[in-house]
């Protein structure tokens, strides 16, 4: 349930009815807009009287909720969230690039990315310590000694890192990480989203192989649940019919996605397909759907690349890949004039 108080109410009139809805077994959280202030009502208010509640003189409006994530709802929130990673803001018109390879390999290799898509324009660098594969026998990451790697790559760059969590045992080696990811594969693991809601550090969170839009938000909400609002959303392809591809990049899921959450938005064009070549282009496309932000794979040398080599750009493709997304950026604002 939503409640929209009017503009003339002052603090004390607030306080006062926030007090009351949570002495009816209410979770009421806050949202302080340019202009208007919006209690959303999480919990059981089946037996609550919205025309009582309407009746009150400092409220508005009052509506009530079907759908069953509330959190990460933007009818509770309707300005879009910022996410501040190192200084580096996410969502509500900031968009960041992060960037790097699939896997972290050596010291020489994560750092020459680092450096190179740094200069590019990424400000935020990607690596996988631990990663998932299908098959027992591919490489599966340095582990921790990918994220001691990726800590000298920050520390040399400067730039914050981002790598996927697997298991909640290893959560302590995730201490200095500035995002955690939690893959696809990942994305309904309950447990594990549920202790990640108990930490304050950026969630980025990866839309399932086979999942609903409507998926995806409400394992947002296990996590926002648990009292950590940072979180972000990525759409990453899904799996259909389609064998050309490695996924189907869901460009549609953006804007969709935009409508029905204030949270932030970002596009890997590079699971999208699994095709180095097709990266560019959705790139383009995802990024004129409206995301925050894109995180793409690159890698100095594809070819002998441990992970995902198919899929990975160059530094050099990279440095091209940004200046054109910057172009369609600025000719979206253009336009919006």
């Amino acid at each position: 349930m939503v409640v929209v108080i009017k503009n003339s109410a002052d603090e004390e009139q607030k306080e006062n009815l926030k007090k009351w809805l949570m002495s009816l077994g209410l979770n009421v959280h806050v949202s302080v807009g340019e202009f208007n202030t919006v209690f959303g009502l999480v919990g059981d208010t089946s037996n609550v009287d919205m025309d009582f509640i309407r009746s009150i003189d400092i409220v508005e409006t009052v509506t009530r909720i079907s759908d069953p994530y509330k959190n990460a709802n933007r009818k509770f929130h309707p300005q879009d969230t910022v996410i501040d990673i190192g200084g580096n803001k996410l969502g509500g018109g900031n968009f960041q690039f992060i960037a790097g390879p699939c896997s972290v390999e050596s010291e020489e290799q994560i750092i020459e990315i680092a450096k190179s898509v740094k200069a590019a324009g990424a400000t935020m660098l990607r690596g996988g310590a631990f990663k998932p594969r299908t098959s027992p026998y591919a490489f599966q990451g340095l582990h921790e000694k990918g994220i001691e790697l990726l800590l000298l790559a920050k520390k040399e760059t400067g730039m914050p890192i981002v790598t996927e969590i697997m298991d909640l045992s290893h959560l302590h080696f995730f201490e200095e990480v500035d995002v955690i990811q939690v893959g696809a594969r990942n994305m309904q693991n309950f447990e594990l989203l549920k202790e990640l809601g108990r930490i304050r550090k950026p969630i980025l969170l990866k839309r399932g192989l086979a999942n609903t839009m409507q998926e995806l938000l409400m394992s947002a909400e296990y996590i926002m649940a648990g009292g950590n609002g940072n979180v972000i959303l990525c759409e990453r392809g899904i799996r259909t019919f389609e064998t050309y591809t490695r996924n189907t990049m869901d460009v549609s899921a953006i804007p969709l996605l935009k409508e029905k959450t204030h949270l932030p938005i970002i596009a890997d064009p590079s699971h999208g397909t699994g095709i180095a070549s097709l990266v560019k282009p959705l790139a383009l496309a995802c990024t004129a759907a409206g995301a925050d932000g894109l995180i793409i794979e690159v890698h100095n040398n594809p070819s002998k690349a441990l992970c995902d080599g198919p899929q990975s750009i160059t530094p050099e493709t990279f440095t091209g890949l940004v200046k054109t997304v910057g172009s369609v950026r600025n000719a979206i604002k253009e336009s919006a004039v």
